[in-house]
């Protein structure tokens, strides 16, 4: 996903792959589309105060995630467009809301700075460094790796966490400190193994550049 993420900084190629959609404004795409909006009504809700408000807006997020990916594949309506769309939505909703959970003072487990510059990091180096991999080698496919989507799993289930603990109010220091330490794990391994991925593409790249240009 990360690969056809990459491909909208070249705006040219956004818009030809887009048109090769019959029907790219379908309900799997707008299911997306909604989880992008919804991103800022959360963030809104959490700074207003209205925790339970935002809490439901992130749930049905979630839903839609779960719920577009599903219907696309199930009913054959798979596009560009939401395969360009569903990792921004994802990436829009996780970091707004660690960003909402560490710098608003909210009666919630704020989240240390170090924590979220390491998510808002990995997202913009896995960006990056896909858009690097397909500009050397354009026929490169970075999928998603399992510990890609284990990370993006647990990061829900701790927000889900953390929301939960406030409205039984309950106050578990001990098992909030190990879901974080858990989660930066879980980060730094994902982010290492898209390193090597794309490190083995790079070689391979040049490898093939070097024998074109020895012939």
């Amino acid at each position: 996903m990360y690969a056809e993420l990459s491909k909208m900084l070249n705006i040219g190629l956004f818009f030809k792959k887009i048109s090769q959609d019959k029907h790219w404004m379908n309900i799997p795409n707008v299911l997306t589309l909604l989880r992008i909006a919804l991103a800022p009504v959360m963030v809104m809700g959490m700074y207003q105060g209205y925790l339970l408000f935002a809490f439901i807006i992130f749930m049905i997020a979630s839903v839609t995630d779960l719920l577009d990916g599903f219907l696309a594949r199930w009913c054959d309506l798979q596009t560009n467009l939401g395969k360009m769309l569903d990792p921004v939505a994802d990436k829009v909703l996780l970091v707004s809301v660690f960003c909402a959970l560490a710098f608003l003072q909210l009666p919630l487990f704020q989240i240390p700075l170090w924590f979220f510059i390491l998510v808002f990091a990995r997202e913009v180096i896995i960006l990056l460094g896909s858009g690097v991999v397909l500009k050397v080698n354009p026929q490169a496919r970075i999928e998603p790796i399992i510990w890609g989507k284990l990370t993006t799993f647990f990061q829900i289930l701790f927000v889900i966490w953390v929301f939960t603990c406030y409205f039984v109010g309950w106050e578990p220091r001990r098992t909030y400190i190990f879901f974080l330490i858990l989660l930066a794990i879980f980060s730094v391994l994902s982010l290492l193994q898209y390193i090597k991925i794309g490190f083995r593409y790079f070689i391979k790249s040049k490898k093939l550049n070097f024998k074109s240009s020895g012939t």
